[in-house]
């Protein structure tokens, strides 16, 4: 299985992924968070991204008021720098987004260890699922976020999941 606490496996990957393996060492960022314990996740580590899919990359912050600071400070001079504040699953979370070299970049930050994180126990099932299925499901995941769908809804839908997609999707046995 993949090691996706380590970028290195996107250098050996399709083209996109090389792109972001470069963007993201090039520019340092995962070294920057590093005392955040960064991991990318996402559709682009599981080659499962459109045109317009964005390098997210979680964090685990233990101070919220230094891992904001931090992200200002690094990242605050990027094209389209954002920063905000919200609760997700009543947990406290700060988004940072900006560009890089035609990436959209998400740092997502929780008070939650990264390999505890929903993006992250997301990310591991789908690609779980990705290699128990045949590559028309991997293109039909595909087809449905290029119609809006996200990513979480559109493996649902073609599983027959009923109820939260983002819930049963963390219950869904792949038997593995």
């Amino acid at each position: 299985m993949t090691d996706f606490s380590n970028i290195d496996y996107l250098n050996n990957g399709n083209e996109k992924q090389i792109l972001a393996f470069e963007v993201l060492t090039q520019n340092k960022i995962l070294f920057y968070l590093s005392e955040f314990e960064p991991v990318l996740v996402g559709t682009i580590p599981i080659n499962i991204d459109i045109e317009n899919s964005d390098l997210d990359i979680i964090c685990y912050w233990k101070n919220k008021t230094s891992f904001t600071e931090k992200l200002k400070t690094i990242f605050g001079n990027k094209n389209d720098f954002e920063i905000r504040e919200t609760l997700i699953d009543n947990e406290e979370t700060i988004i940072a987004n900006f560009k890089i070299d035609n990436f959209e970049i998400e740092v997502f930050g929780q008070n939650i260890p990264t390999m505890n994180q929903n993006g992250y126990k997301h990310m591991l099932i789908e690609y779980k699922i990705l290699k128990t299925k045949d590559e028309n499901f991997r293109l039909e995941i595909i087809k449905l976020k290029q119609n809006g769908y996200k990513t979480e809804p559109a493996f649902a839908f073609l599983l027959g999941l009923k109820g939260n997609p983002y819930v049963e999707l963390l219950h869904y046995d792949c038997a593995f």
